[in-house]
């Protein structure tokens, strides 16, 4: 007996997964070809830097064997060709499938519905809508890229057993365990880029690289908001000159630091200021939207958090929580308010929780980011 199509698009689901981090300014989208018999034919996932699309590696893993078969696939197949290959819609009616079972439309206004269009009309029966919502979690970066000209943030915080974040004093201070604290790696993996304020700079001292054992290459982007551009060049963050530093500062100001900073690998990039002089967050991530980042790993301190909660600009927040009180100097995760900011504003919905030892780990993500386009068709 063949697997359902909800089985075979959670397999697509794990592969999209692997390649979160890697393929911006693209979606991470996986692809499976599967005969009648339920045989899989071909696997793919979206290779790093975007190209080739996931559709492409598993038609070609397939070969002659997709004439009949089912495709599915996490994000409808584009319809726009690229400098590096056709447009994946093209590929797939090429390939003279009987079936696309389809866990989303591709926002994005080169296809939108054009995908699926070309399908049908190369005979192609097509289901959407199949773990959609799954699939929008998995590409929610797009989405909000395509949809709010912004990345997808992602709060990260840890905190003691009574709800406060450790205060640093020059090099971090860990207040979960070592199998906590390689989750969080894999965070910063499948993400393009992980954003500080300086004030983490100077407390932590930290590299903000991914440390998973033979994960290196996976490290994202480093954002360090800056308004003035008085971050330390000797800070450790630049030490690792194969991942990029950007510091993002106030443009149309004088920032005397600029040449040591460049001179450490830094680039610079200048974002408007808002009523009260502060960067303007909206700017900031529309800034490193416009850079190709679709997915942001907030790091940051508690004036970052809030702000970006005073924003509504956090889409997901994942919160560790140690066994021990982070003590008497540790700081409110939102300067002057707690958790219950967030968890209990009845913006977000909690949808993970897992134990790491005695740490635990909470996952919670803002309603209806993606409700127009959950509903199958």
């Amino acid at each position: 007996m063949s697997a359902s199509d909800e089985d075979h698009m959670a397999q697509a689901l794990l592969l999209a997964r692997r390649g979160l981090g890697t393929t911006w300014p693209n979606p991470s989208v996986g692809a499976i070809v599967v005969a009648p018999s339920g045989e899989v034919l071909g696997r793919g996932w979206t290779a790093p830097g975007g190209r080739p699309h996931a559709e492409a590696i598993a038609l070609e893993h397939a070969g002659a064997a997709s004439a009949g078969a089912t495709l599915y696939v996490t994000l409808e197949p584009c319809a726009h060709a690229g400098g590096r290959g056709p447009a994946c819609a093209d590929a797939v009616a090429k390939a003279r499938l009987a079936r696309a079972v389809i866990a989303l439309r591709d926002p994005d206004p080169r296809t939108d519905g054009g995908g699926v269009a070309r399908l049908l009309e190369a005979g192609i029966e097509v289901r959407e809508g199949v773990l959609a919502e799954e699939a929008c979690a998995v590409s929610l970066g797009h989405f909000m890229r395509v949809s709010e000209g912004r990345p997808a943030v992602v709060l990260k915080l840890a905190v003691g057993s009574d709800g406060l974040v450790p205060k640093g004093n020059g090099a971090p201070v860990w207040i979960t365990g070592p199998d906590a604290r390689a989750h969080a790696h894999l965070l910063r993996a499948r993400c393009d880029a992980i954003m500080v304020g300086r004030g983490t700079i100077l407390a932590d001292n930290p590299s903000l690289t991914c440390r998973l054992p033979g994960m290196a290459c996976r490290s994202p982007v480093r954002v360090v908001l800056d308004r003035r551009l008085r971050t330390p060049p000797e800070s450790q963050i630049f030490d690792d000159l194969m991942v990029p530093v950007w510091l993002v500062c106030a443009a149309d100001e004088e920032h005397p630091n600029t040449d040591a900073l460049q001179d450490r690998g830094a680039e610079i990039v200048a974002v408007p200021v808002d009523e009260h002089g502060l960067l303007a967050l909206r700017d900031v991530l529309e800034t490193l939207a416009h850079r190709g980042l679709t997915r942001v790993l907030v790091e940051g301190g508690p004036s970052v958090a809030r702000a970006l909660l005073d924003a509504d600009l956090i889409d997901e927040a994942v919160i560790y929580r140690g066994p021990e009180p982070a003590g008497a100097e540790a700081l409110k995760p939102f300067v002057t308010e707690g958790l219950d900011r967030l968890t209990g504003s009845g913006h977000f919905t909690q949808v993970q929780s897992r134990a790491f030892g005695q740490d635990r780990m909470t996952w919670f993500r803002r309603k209806a980011r993606c409700s127009p386009v959950l509903s199958p068709t």
